[in-house]
């Protein structure tokens, strides 16, 4: 009988924003890389501080290249709710895990980091002085030590009401940190070509590893705008793919969207924002192209499907069409023919979505998306879904006091098979100018 692999205990330091997306992202990224989400906490709200198992430390420094939710991670030696409870944890710690980074040869150094609260320079080297007892042997180098150790304390989220005393207290060594640069360094303020709704960076890496995008993987996104979802899955090795409904946006022609300019420039467009980043060799193709009429053979094409699909706040959702009746027998329009615009009712929108997504999708593959909500009225089952699809997450974004948008992730578990259609009940819209159904289902 083999023999499973013992799982070692860290500690993940959270950043404190996007709640609701933290916790898919983690389980995202571990599954990504071959580990499981294996947690003695209950819950994790609104805590920074959260204890994972995890199989080996590789697994956690490649969680860490990838989250932009999380801040850094730590092997975790010891935890308790007051200082003596820490003590006698860390002394109960394997010493044969702690030697190879206390030894003679190596140089370290111990930080102190607390969550509501701050200390004193003299408080903190009374915590560090007070861990002499652990069999330190090498020599403090603050400047470029080969190991550091923190402490870490836990002063709740009330800021108003901060405790004389943590309510936790961490040991622990640091593994790595997470990606949380790459907000800045991709932020849409200093992106090329930008659009009213280009996302932020932020929420792409988060979606892009909610899909779990990784190297050599093809990613699609309908409804493409500037491409800011296409930038973040490309920096992680994927090929990007983009398909949009509005010419002058592929095309980076028209009015722009910047303050102050009234036009958009000659280079102006998607290829340029991925050349912008060192990315183009990753760029495929962006077609316009409308997503309730997909020209592609039947097939399985993508390892993920990233998406934005608009829904009438901003930009208004559309598809091409007639409001005549085509008459019987005209196969195709003439080449001189331009096809009008219709109302797109978003039903309909993420009915086909789901269904081109369960069609093109390889096995395993994952669609993310957004999907907006008239919160009041708001229940689990006005999420669509699909017999191919298996929902992994679902995330919600506050955007006013009535509405929000929900990150939906699904992942393909069967091959797609032919639906005859699919019932849904109307509600009151969710935003100005679009319909949503709460229930968009497939039946046989």
């Amino acid at each position: 009988m083999a023999m499973s692999c013992p799982l070692n205990r860290y500690l993940l330091l959270m950043a404190q924003e996007h709640l609701e997306f933290r916790l898919p992202e983690i389980k995202s990224l571990l599954s990504l890389f071959g580990g499981q989400f294996i947690s003695s906490q209950e819950t994790y709200g609104k805590s920074p501080f959260w204890i994972l198992s995890i199989p080996s430390e590789d697994i956690a420094r490649n969680l860490m290249k990838r989250t932009v939710c999380a801040k850094s991670i730590f092997e975790l030696w010891g935890h308790g709710k007051s200082p003596e409870e820490l003590y006698s944890s860390l002394k109960n710690y394997p010493v044969e895990k702690m030697v190879p980074f206390l030894h003679s040869d190596s140089t370290y150094k111990i930080k102190i980091h607390t969550f509501n609260k701050t200390l004193t320079q003299e408080e903190k080297v009374k915590r560090i002085d007070a861990l002499e007892f652990l069999p330190f042997e090498g020599k403090v180098n603050l400047k470029k030590p080969q190991h550091i150790f923190s402490v870490l304390e836990d002063y709740g989220l009330d800021p108003n009401r901060i405790p004389e005393n943590p309510h936790n207290i961490y040991f622990g060594r640091w593994i790595a940190d997470g990606q949380r640069e790459l907000i800045e360094s991709y932020s849409v303020k200093k992106r090329h070509f930008i659009g009213n709704t280009s996302m932020d960076a932020g929420l792409s890496f988060i979606m892009a590893n909610h899909g779990k995008v990784k190297e050599n993987d093809i990613v699609f996104d309908p409804f493409v705008g500037t491409g800011g979802l296409l930038i973040a899955s490309a920096h992680f090795g994927a090929y990007v793919y983009g398909t949009d409904i509005d010419y002058n946006t592929v095309h980076g022609l028209g009015k722009a969207s910047r303050k102050n300019q009234k036009w958009r420039g000659p280079d102006e467009n998607i290829r340029a924002n991925l050349r912008q980043y060192g990315l183009e060799k990753y760029y495929l193709d962006v077609l316009v192209s409308d997503a309730s009429k997909p020209s592609w053979r039947k097939g399985t094409y993508f390892d993920a499907i990233i998406t934005d699909p608009p829904y009438g706040i901003r930009e208004s959702t559309r598809k091409t069409g007639s409001q005549k009746e085509i008459p019987k027998g005209m196969e195709k329009c003439p080449e001189s023919h331009v096809p009008v615009s219709l109302s797109y009712h978003l039903s309909d929108m993420f009915f086909d979505l789901l269904n081109f997504a369960a069609e093109t999708l390889v096995l395993g593959g994952r669609l993310v998306y957004w999907l907006p909500v008239y919160t009041p009225e708001y229940t689990e089952e006005m999420v669509p879904w699909h017999p191919c699809l298996r929902l992994i997450s679902n995330c919600e974004q506050k955007l006013s006091s009535h509405t929000s948008r929900r990150l939906i992730t699904m992942e393909k578990v069967k091959e797609f098979e032919a639906f005859l259609g699919y019932c849904s009940c109307s509600v009151p819209a969710a935003f100005p100018g679009s319909v949503l159904s709460p229930a968009i289902g497939f039946s046989t």
